[in-house]
């Protein structure tokens, strides 16, 4: 029988959350970069994974981080912004039923961080296309936006197995051996 969230799950998912948008609302750099932001997200949705081994846990970081970041008023784009969180979230969390056990945790982290540019980057593609933008010009800032985030993505995802393995070494967090 499978286990829920424990306690411990669940206030390390909202530490998560909140630190990501705590250090999002503090760096309000203007960078020029697009997808600079996919290097945060990436990286606390997979931290989250990883500490708790448990399938949904991104999604639910994601939403808690969308929630919090709305009620802060955290960037631009009103009720957008919980997509904008939520979305990268739930598709690595989709992609992750299909590659639970095939690869090692950092290809896996790997691999799920570009799945997650990908969907971040969907969100600009559907709002480009709903406000007239050719089709065309909408797809190659589409493919612009997720390459530029997966790199971002790929960077945040390589810290993932470092800090997971000193969280375990410290005892901070019980997890099935998932390496």
């Amino acid at each position: 029988m499978k286990q829920g969230f424990t306690l411990q799950n669940a206030l390390f998912i909202g530490f998560c959350a909140t630190l990501l948008v705590a250090i999002k609302s503090m760096m309000r750099m203007k960078l020029g970069l697009t997808g600079h932001s996919m290097f945060l997200m990436s990286l606390f949705y997979l931290v989250c994974y990883g500490a708790t081994n448990k399938i949904g846990s991104m999604t639910l970081c994601g939403l808690l981080a969308g929630l919090l970041a709305m009620i802060l008023g955290v960037g631009k784009g009103g009720p957008f912004i919980l997509l904008k969180f939520a979305l990268p979230a739930f598709a690595m969390d989709v992609a992750l039923i299909f590659i639970a056990n095939l690869f090692s945790l950092r290809w896996r982290c790997i691999l799920l961080a570009v799945i997650g540019s990908i969907a971040w980057a969907s969100k600009s593609w559907i709002q480009n296309l709903l406000v007239g933008m050719d089709p065309q010009v909408a797809l190659v800032q589409f493919g612009l936006s997720s390459f530029k985030g997966g790199l971002f993505a790929i960077a945040g995802a390589l810290l993932v197995p470092i800090i997971i393995n000193r969280l375990d070494a410290h005892d901070l967090i019980t997890r099935n051996r998932m390496s």
